[in-house]
């Protein structure tokens, strides 16, 4: 009979702090290419909220992620052998309730700070904070988001109390769907597309979402299992392959028709010229990174998992999840640099 075990459980968690630490880098890697000298005359905001607004949203981000993989985890092993994966699946509902908590504190946090940009030189009250809501679209999406995350966390905690009864599909449509407002409120859009490109960013962070969470969540959680591992693997690589595509065809839509719009630039042009152009660069080589390193992962290591082999699963992953970091911290500095 084989051992199950593969990897310590504790020896996993690094995987979150990948994750983290490649988004951050990517924002500052953002910040520096964009950055811009003031405007003589023209208050800015403190330094404080500068750096610290792109890296709260992108914790943000980051905690969204977290919380979408975890609910689609259940989703991915099944249901048919409640024995084996009850133990695990516990550990993932509970994580969930902790990852939905950062995402309500960092919504709020990131309402407070764009309040506080919006306003640069005055002190950022209650009343502000309202006033930024009942006024700025982002202020009422920031909203929703704190709502639907203290949702997740209610649905998290219920489900460590009740187990699966609690349906995983209800859990992970809750998460997906707190993720939409947020795109159409943080990308500077053009009005001549306004529809299409607004379903192609909502798709393009639905998929970027689902594929990260649920590597983490597989990967995380699953590894010291490979019964289970190679159960939901060639499941979540189906996945994956659908998502990259998605992630691939919609940020390409959505930077070409920011580019071709633009009155004073071509798309070649803006392309190299401009911070938002070499950010566009960027970004696409992190996605070539990601699909030579998830190829590796589905046409290499995979067939070993479905043996119950020993792999470098949770070292590729992690490889994989650094480079998704990064691409989330370029995304963030993306979706409020200037065209031009």
């Amino acid at each position: 009979m084989s051992t199950t075990r593969t990897t310590p459980v504790g020896n996993r968690y690094h995987l979150v702090a990948v994750l983290v630490a490649g988004a951050v880098v990517g924002v500052l890697v953002g910040l520096a290419l964009t950055a811009t000298s003031p405007v003589p005359g023209l208050p800015e905001p403190a330094e404080v909220v500068r750096v610290g607004l792109p890296v709260v949203r992108v914790l943000l981000d980051v905690a969204a992620v977290v919380t979408v993989g975890l609910c689609l985890l259940p989703l991915l092993v099944g249901f048919d052998r409640p024995r084996l994966t009850e133990p695990l699946m516990l550990g993932a509902r509970r994580a969930s309730m902790y990852s939905s908590l950062v995402w309500l504190v960092a919504a709020l946090v990131t309402l407070v700070m764009q309040t506080a940009e919006l306003r640069p030189g005055t002190d950022v009250s209650a009343a502000a904070v309202a006033e930024y809501v009942s006024t700025i679209g982002a202020g009422k999406a920031l909203v929703f988001v704190a709502v639907f995350a203290l949702l997740c966390f209610g649905l998290a905690l219920w489900a460590v109390v009740a187990g699966e009864s609690v349906p995983a599909e209800l859990r992970a449509a809750v998460a997906l769907f707190a993720l939409l407002p947020l795109p159409v409120t943080g990308h500077a859009t053009n009005w001549r597309m306004h529809d299409f490109t607004m379903i192609s960013m909502e798709l393009h962070v639905l998929s970027a979402a689902t594929w990260t969470g649920g590597l983490g969540a597989v990967v995380v959680v699953l590894a010291a299992d490979r019964a289970l591992l190679a159960h939901a693997l060639p499941r979540f690589s189906k996945l994956a392959t659908v998502c990259l595509v998605l992630v691939t065809v919609t940020g390409a839509f959505n930077g070409f028709v920011e580019l071709a719009v633009s009155p004073t630039l071509t798309v070649l042009g803006g392309l190299f010229t401009t911070g938002y152009g070499i950010l566009l660069v960027l970004k696409t080589l992190c996605l070539l990174t990601l699909a030579a390193l998830g190829a590796r992962i589905r046409w290499r290591l995979l067939p070993a998992v479905t043996a119950h082999k020993p792999t470098a699963l949770v070292t590729w992953a992690a490889v994989e999840l650094g480079v998704m970091g990064l691409a989330f911290g370029l995304a963030t500095v993306l979706t409020r640099a200037p065209i031009n």
